[in-house]
């Protein structure tokens, strides 16, 4: 069994509503863009993009944590190993 799976994200705090806004096809890969009505002060953007992923993937808040870029519009999450499937992040990015 594999261990826990990574989405890379660019972040979009202040936006009129939480959404999963598309995906961003880059040189190192494709990153999900996600729309947060959240400000991004004192980890309320992070706290509601995890919020977003749990909700949009089936899985609890507390399987999902923002592991690197937690103060940058470009973050990678990290899934509790088991939580999600490879699949469901395909099908995520693929929208």
């Amino acid at each position: 069994m594999s261990g826990p799976l990574t989405l890379s994200i660019k972040a979009v705090p202040n936006s009129s509503r939480d959404q999963i806004a598309g995906t961003l096809d880059l040189p190192a890969g494709p990153r999900l863009k996600v729309r947060v009505s959240a400000p991004p002060e004192a980890g309320k953007a992070n706290k509601a993009i995890i919020k977003l992923l749990a909700r949009e993937l089936g899985c609890r808040p507390a399987d999902v944590e923002v592991t690197a870029g937690s103060s940058s519009p470009e973050k990678t999450i990290t899934f509790a190993k088991g939580s999600v499937s490879q699949a469901q992040l395909d099908a995520l990015l693929e929208g």
